[in-house]
């Protein structure tokens, strides 16, 4: 199996197609999320009567009100909060999979540009829908023409920041994870093999030191760094997209 730039296997590739780790692991997500969703949502009743029903009701709310509190009461019944549940939902579960030693699709760079290429059409959508096509455009030449370009970029770049932001911490985690890993096996050889004899031959072999504080650190990257990861990027989305409708 080959391995692209961003440490996923391609799993297949052709002239025309290509599947990587990362693409497979998106699907298992989004299979996830969509099971627990029909879970939660079978059997719906006017009034909860089932810890399914007020689990799925205390969701809702809780995103509504994420949405109503960063982008205004308008978006509250629109379809971003169940953009901005899905993005929160599939982003977090995907690094997670960490957890389980399988491949986490935000450390796959070409995962989060889509992420960012999605937030990009959605932010000039609402520059177009609130000030039209002719004052999209101009608000490229302002304050003057010749910053044109530097609005251009500035335009992509917002969206980008924040695919590379949540790419460097999640990849910036897994290296730092299996370095610290690597670096306690070479200095477990080196300690137990001071002492003589066979016990020491016995024990360098044993990578004692292993046990531990890489699960400390795995714990620490791939479930608190990851939610937290998750949640900027939903509120950068949210916060973008609301000053972009705002003219």
């Amino acid at each position: 199996m080959e391995i692209d730039l961003s440490g996923a296997r391609i799993l297949y590739q052709n002239d025309w197609f290509m599947l990587s780790e990362a693409v497979v692991n998106t699907w298992i997500v989004m299979a996830v999320i969509t099971a627990v969703c029909i879970f939660l949502t079978r059997g719906l009743k006017v009034h909860a009567t089932t810890r399914r029903q007020i689990v799925a009701e205390w969701i809702v709310t809780k995103v509504n009100g994420l949405v109503s509190t960063n982008m205004g009461p308008k978006f509250r019944l629109s379809f971003y909060a169940p953009l901005a549940a899905s993005v929160l939902g599939i982003s977090t579960l995907s690094s997670l999979l960490g957890l389980v030693t399988m491949f986490s699709p935000t450390a796959d760079l070409s995962t989060l540009i889509g992420w960012a290429a999605m937030v990009l059409v959605l932010i000039t959508y609402w520059k177009i829908k609130t000030n039209g096509l002719g004052g999209y455009l101009l608000g490229y030449f302002k304050p003057l023409p010749p910053l044109m370009p530097i609005n251009v970029i500035s335009e992509v770049m917002t969206p980008l920041s924040m695919a590379f932001r949540h790419f460097g911490n999640v990849a910036s985690g897994s290296i730092i994870s299996m370095l610290v890993y690597s670096a306690l096996g070479a200095a477990s050889a080196a300690l137990f093999g001071l002492i003589p004899g066979v016990v020491g031959q016995i024990l360098s072999g044993v990578p004692l030191l292993q046990i531990g504080l890489p699960a400390v650190l795995s714990i620490y990257f791939d479930l608190f760094s990851s939610c937290i990861q998750a949640f900027i990027f939903c509120m950068l989305m949210m916060i973008n997209i609301s000053v972009a409708a705002e003219g």
